[in-house]
């Protein structure tokens, strides 16, 4: 009877320690799901973000005159158009741009009509997808929707010849959580060996750390 007791106790401590280990190891890394290479049904990204040196075409509808084409965002982060002067523009969406710079005009004309156009962009810090270590050209790059890890890494131009592709991480905010999360990478299995598995989507702020070998 003490036997089967102590033998009942051993088992719970053990399944807790399991359960702890699990724990621990779900929440330190991982791997992500495969992507497939041609997304069979692309779908809009996040609400676009402004960010320092987009370059931004606005049009007010029967003025003309009170727009701009290609204006590029300061690095401040501000723009000024005829009767708007040094407006916040990053961090805005176009379309709260547009509300902003229609308020102003609003002191001015009766009911402006405001469309703002993203031409060229740059986005912000946490729209930019970051590749660095042991690649031909580490880069930041502006996010994309339904852009995967090879999109990123042929825009880097791949691998260099020291790197250890396959020990490379991906590191991720979790907004749930409120923390950094790190996952596995098989780039070489995906660049070199082609494997279809080892292509992951990637989401805004993603970064990608490349390792070298070790001779």
């Amino acid at each position: 009877m003490r036997f089967n007791r102590l033998s009942a106790v051993i088992a719970t401590c053990c399944a807790a320690i399991l359960s702890l280990s699990g724990c621990a190891s779900s929440s330190a890394g991982g791997e992500l799901p495969p992507a497939t290479f041609v997304a069979l049904q692309e779908g809009p990204g996040e609400d676009y973000v402004i960010g320092p040196l987009d370059n931004l075409t606005i049009h007010v509808w029967r003025n003309p005159e009170l727009g701009a084409e290609k204006i590029q965002v300061r690095p401040d982060g501000r723009i000024t158009i005829p009767l708007v002067k040094d407006m916040p523009a990053v961090g805005k969406t176009p379309s709260m741009l547009e509300e902003d710079i229609r308020l102003q005009l609003s002191q001015y004309i009766e009911d402006p009509l405001v469309s703002v156009i993203v031409n060229e962009f740059a986005g912000t810090f946490s729209q930019q997808v970051r590749i660095v270590g042991a690649t031909e050209k580490p880069a930041s790059l502006p996010y994309r929707a339904n852009m995967t890890v090879l999109d990123a890494m042929i825009a880097v131009g791949g691998l260099n010849e020291y790197a250890a592709g396959n020990r490379a991480k991906l590191i991720r905010f979790d907004k749930q959580s409120g923390r950094q999360r790190e996952y596995d990478l098989r780039l070489t299995d995906l660049l070199r060996r082609g494997d279809s598995d080892a292509n992951v989507m990637l989401n805004p702020g993603d970064v990608i750390i490349i390792p070298e070998s070790v001779f």
